[in-house]
């Protein structure tokens, strides 16, 4: 029987996808209009704030639970998560180098890694040649330590 738990020191890289900080807007929303309520002399009536505060939260609840899970990026150095796609490292072959310049590159066109139809917005592709001569981009907003983490990676157990 294997264990199925994850060690959290080998985690390489680590993106959550979207901050929990957001679901205070909710809170902060409510008591705005409870402010604006009380100094416009309308006095203290909660059921107008209460309301703004549940669905609030509730919208950027769910928003953020989808950006949790179809873009965070997870790196052991057994696989690479990218929302709800996992590859293993060894089906990594090589990693193409950064785009510059006016040319676009051949793996720019390739599929992004996860269940999204592209790399989603605010993060940057990497280019990833995989095994059987398949294409792929990895993304992360921060891109270069992605980047160098799946390098040495892949460098080191070319070595």
């Amino acid at each position: 029987m294997t264990d199925t738990r994850r060690d959290e020191s080998t985690v390489l890289f680590a993106e959550p996808g979207a901050s929990l900080w957001w679901l205070l807007a909710g809170p902060l929303s409510a008591a705005t209009m409870l402010s604006i309520q009380v100094s416009s002399g309308y006095g203290w009536r909660p059921l107008l704030p209460l309301v703004f505060l549940l669905l609030v939260t509730a919208f950027l609840g769910l928003q953020v639970k989808a950006a949790r899970i179809h873009t965070s990026v997870e790196l052991t150095p057994e696989y690479l998560r990218q929302g709800a796609e996992t590859i293993r490292i060894s089906e990594i072959v090589k990693i193409y180098p950064e785009a510059d310049g006016d040319e676009v590159p051949r793996w720019q066109s390739a599929r992004a890694l996860g269940e999204l139809t592209g790399v989603p917005r605010g993060r940057t592709g990497i280019g990833l040649k995989l095994d059987s001569d398949r294409r792929a981009q990895a993304w992360a907003r921060k891109h270069r330590r992605l980047r160098a983490a799946l390098e040495s990676l892949v460098d080191g157990r070319a070595s």
